[in-house]
């Protein structure tokens, strides 16, 4: 595989435009009939040898939404490199929010999947060491990745408003939102799988953000399962791979993600830090906190 290369145009305006400022440029992946999406950008003075920083958005997101684009701008101007990639939930070349409008058939093993191709991307193109960087659910996903897989290479973990799961408030949002127990739709998933029938699509289903889809019971089990795997700090407990967690103080989306990483963090080299007055999305000028303090935690491991 060759390695990503700017285009002349690009390479031109390099001279009289500061690295940092440029745009990330779209690279792409062939996997299973479908063009995996991601945005690389080159960190100020940086070559591929000094490692990368491979980031994840979160629930039916995208890795060009604010949070995204703008702390992989800021980790530019601190000289780090950055690829930012779009899961691609079963659709082709598959960018901006998913819009609800489509069958989902990808659970989260698959996006497991999608984030080794490109880790074995970078490494193909030379890039390493790689800090794993995930965003709420995304952050959930790259912590697993990294048990689940057991990947060569990784340096460091960062995770940013961590996702958390509790069984009860999971099946009681579930029910206050489709008007069915989720117990029931378990159930009926299981019983799919039981039957050899893991991609036959459950229609009309309640699932994350979308009032009514189709989805197969491999994926919906894979987000509403009540495992410990869905639960962040539950997966990072005794993590030995330097992991930084940051929250924001007015994170509503995941309010107990502080007690929860503090009930753990001892268990292994887990590091909490707190951006106040950010919410979930870090917006603004949070961005440059969340920059600062995974640039700083890269530095120093």
């Amino acid at each position: 595989m060759t390695r990503w290369i700017a285009t002349a145009a690009l390479a031109a305006a390099a001279l009289f435009v500061a690295p940092a400022a440029l745009a990330a440029e779209k690279v792409t992946l062939e996997h299973d009939d479908l063009t995996l999406v991601g945005h690389m950008k080159e960190g100020m003075g940086a070559s591929p040898s000094d490692g990368v920083v491979l980031m994840l958005h979160g629930t039916l997101a995208h890795g060009r939404m604010e949070v995204m684009a703008g702390v992989q701008d800021l980790l530019a101007e601190h000289g780090l490199n950055s690829l930012s990639i779009n899961l691609s939930y079963g659709i082709d070349a598959r960018e901006g929010m998913f819009e609800c409008d489509a069958p989902v058939r990808h659970g989260v093993d698959d996006h497991l999947q999608e984030v080794s191709l490109w880790h074995e991307w970078l490494q193909d193109e030379g890039y390493g060491p790689v800090t794993l960087f995930g965003h709420s659910r995304g952050a959930n996903q790259v912590a697993r990745y990294l048990t689940e897989h057991d990947p060569d290479g990784i340096r460091a973990l960062v995770l940013v408003a961590a996702s958390t799961f509790d069984e009860d408030e999971a099946a009681a949002e579930f029910e206050e939102q489709s008007g069915l127990p989720l117990q029931v739709m378990l159930d009926r998933a299981r019983e799919l799988q039981r039957m050899n029938q893991e991609e036959t699509l459950m229609e009309d289903v309640r699932f994350l953000y979308c009032e009514e889809l189709d989805v197969t019971p491999r994926a919906f089990l894979g987000y509403y399962e009540p495992t410990r795997q869905n639960d962040t700090p539950s997966v990072i407990r005794g993590m030995q791979i330097p992991t930084l967690v940051i929250v924001g103080s007015e994170d509503d989306v995941v309010p107990d993600l502080p007690q929860k990483v503090e009930a753990v963090k001892d268990s292994g080299d887990i590091t909490l830090m707190t951006v106040d007055g950010a919410d979930h999305f870090f917006r603004d000028f949070f961005a440059d906190d969340v920059a600062d303090f995974t640039a700083d935690f890269i530095d120093q491991n």
